[in-house]
């Protein structure tokens, strides 16, 4: 089974950038179809799709994030990697690594890591 572990800073300062590790176990980051995505939800709100980076290095972002958003990747560790710059305090938020098979659309997501809390806050 495929598991998957957040880590990175629980408090960031407003401005500064939001950078998250997903350390992917179980399997293959390069596994054919798969697919990598974070996912946030701020208190009280829904979940919302941030970006994804597939089996291939192919990446996607949410159209309004995508000016801030980067992921990436290091596959010799099996690890993902989420960059949000110029961060303000409405991106405090739960952050979860995920993933699942192409098309999302289809199959959506299959796995969710545990999740980290991060709050943006002076």
């Amino acid at each position: 089974q495929v598991q998957l572990q957040e880590s990175g800073p629980g408090l960031v300062k407003p401005s500064q950038t939001l950078s998250l590790t997903c350390t992917v176990s179980g399997g293959s980051i390069t596994s054919s179809y798969s697919l990598w995505s974070w996912i946030r939800q701020p208190p009280g709100k829904g979940l919302e799709w941030m970006g994804v980076i597939a089996y291939d290095g192919t990446t996607e972002y949410n159209p309004s994030l995508k000016s801030r958003t980067s992921v990436s990747r290091d596959t010799s560790k099996n690890q993902v990697f989420l960059h949000l710059s110029s961060v303000t305090p409405e991106d405090t938020a739960v952050y979860y690594c995920t993933t699942g098979l192409w098309p999302l659309t289809r199959y959506g997501v299959r796995n969710w890591g545990q999740g980290t809390q991060v709050t943006v806050s002076s």
